[in-house]
């Protein structure tokens, strides 16, 4: 007997049933590709909604009127202070003290009406603190600080000046000379506005102090330190400090076609460390294995391709958040979203110094001394490495950071005298950050303003204790150019610029004394 059997498939059939898991595919390929196209979709929303969004947060004030300036006799005058070579040394701190009492003597023969007016103190045998009485007791007061040294110039570059850095010429519409920037350029300004005004008769509301340190550029430990602590001893406290610090820059950020003044309301902590590289001296004919140069130089490879991380946070994140809407093209999208475009900026910084070291505690290989004749092994071999300090990172995070990079024992890791973790970060809602980005604007009408990150050590570190309020800006036009001037060869200042300073100053006293 036959058995039933069930029908044979056509190929029909089988054609059908093979391309059913296909169908399946396509179908769930297409879904996913409606997801993905989706998601881009929602991206690209989220992105344009969050670019164009915000508007401007500039200050919305006139230019004020163009105060009358002598401009050659003032140019005159700093060239003069040009000429006081007051090169300060942490190790000799008695080094300059001529050069700075001959241009003590040139401050008050310059500025007699504001002599007159103002309360002068010597502190630490060379700052000064000058007192001009507000008649207002109940008004905080203010201080406006500048520092008296100077840097050295780098031996055997002095033939590379167009102008000799201490002969204080002026000529094609610069100021020349060591110091005309950093910062006998806001010293002098100041004075020169406080001199008008006091002869105009003028008298503040609120008591204004001018503290001018000596010893700025070795840790001003000795100069500002002592002036904030008599300050404090005396109960005082200040409404704002403003000190020098970042500057009106033009170029320097891609995509932002107008000046851009920060005020800087934080600012790097400053660390150096001294390590030195314990080896056994000897015969450089029977060289060990490991020397004491030897091993410095790997711990200092270390710590070079091991650099502390790139971070955005706080005040960098809220300048930024201050310049994207008025940003063009694509940064003002990269700047304005940077929840998704963080990893390229932080690339593009990386590629510049000055960027750089506004979003990295960086290091910097300083000294290095070992070693004393060809043949004699050195038994100890000693590097300095400064490191600034991003607000957030610690002396100690960036003492353990060294410790591990360089993993010897046989290396020891001692702080320098000075060192100072970042200060406390000034809030940009306060009045006094209003009328100090009011002054600039009515001054600098074409120039954007923003809070931003002071990355040098400034004076104003030591006011942490008599005041809530710091700021760090110089009224000072540079171009990336420029910028190479800075401690650098061919220091110099336009005598239009130094005319604006002045008025800056004379403004801002207006503004928040008068």
């Amino acid at each position: 007997m036959q058995k039933n059997r069930p029908p044979r498939p056509s190929n029909r059939d089988r054609r059908s049933r093979r391309g059913l898991p296909m169908r399946r595919w396509i179908k769930r390929l297409r879904t996913a590709a409606l997801i993905v196209i989706a998601a881009v979709l929602l991206l690209a929303g989220i992105v344009l909604v969050k670019t164009f969004s915000g508007g401007s947060r500039q200050l919305q004030v006139s230019a004020a009127a163009k105060a009358p300036v002598d401009e050659q006799a003032a140019a005159e005058r700093l060239a003069e202070a040009i000429r006081f070579p007051t090169i300060s040394n942490f190790l000799n701190p008695d080094q300059a003290a001529e050069p700075l009492r001959a241009m003590q003597a040139h401050l008050v023969a310059s500025f007699p009406a504001f002599h007159a007016v103002a309360k002068r103190e010597v502190v630490g045998n060379y700052s000064l603190l000058y007192t001009w009485e507000g008649n207002d007791p109940a008004l905080k007061p203010i201080a406006l600080l500048a520092h008296q040294d100077v840097v050295p110039v780098a031996p055997g570059t002095e033939k590379d000046w167009q102008q000799p850095p201490f002969k204080g010429v002026v000529a094609d519409g610069f100021i020349w000379g060591r110091g005309s920037w950093d910062d006998k350029g806001n010293l002098y300004s100041i004075l020169e506005a406080a001199e008008v005004m006091a002869k105009q008769g003028f008298r503040p509301k609120r008591t204004i102090y001018f503290a001018f340190g000596h010893d700025e550029e070795v840790s001003g430990t000795r100069g500002a330190r002592a002036i904030a602590a008599l300050l404090t001893s005396r109960g005082v406290k200040l409404d704002f400090v403003l000190d020098e610090g970042l500057l009106i820059t033009e170029g320097i950020l891609k995509g932002l076609d107008k000046p851009m003044a920060l005020i800087g309301v934080a600012e790097k902590g400053y660390a150096t460390l001294v390590l030195t590289a314990h080896g056994t001296p000897g015969h450089s004919s029977m060289p060990p294995r490991e020397t004491a140069i030897g091993m410095m130089s790997a711990a200092l490879t270390q710590l070079e391709n091991k650099r502390l991380p790139m971070q955005i946070r706080g005040t960098v994140g809220e300048m930024f958040d201050t310049i994207a809407p008025e940003m063009s093209g694509f940064n003002r999208v990269v700047l304005s979203n940077l929840w998704l475009f963080k990893p390229l900026l932080l690339r593009e910084f990386e590629k510049s110094g000055p960027t750089e070291a506004t979003v990295r505690t960086t290091t910097a290989l300083t000294i290095f001394k070992a070693g004393e004749q060809d043949n004699v092994l050195p038994g100890n071999a000693e590097a300095t490495v400064n490191f600034r300090l991003l607000p957030g990172d610690t002396q100690a995070s960036v003492t353990e950071h060294v410790r591990s990079a360089v993993s010897n024992d046989k290396i020891s890791i001692a702080p320098f005298p000075g060192n100072t973790d970042p200060p406390p970060v000034t809030g940009t809602a306060s009045a006094s950050y209003r009328a100090l980005n009011q002054t600039i604007r009515e001054i600098f009408p074409g120039a954007l303003v923003a809070p931003g990150l002071m990355v040098a050590a400034t004076d104003s570190r030591h006011y942490t204790d008599v005041t809530d309020n710091i700021f760090r800006f110089s009224p000072v036009r540079a171009t990336s150019e420029d910028l190479k001037r800075f401690h650098g060869t061919n220091e110099r200042l336009s005598v239009a610029n130094y005319a604006d300073m002045i008025r800056f100053y004379r403004r801002l006293i207006e503004n928040t004394a008068k």
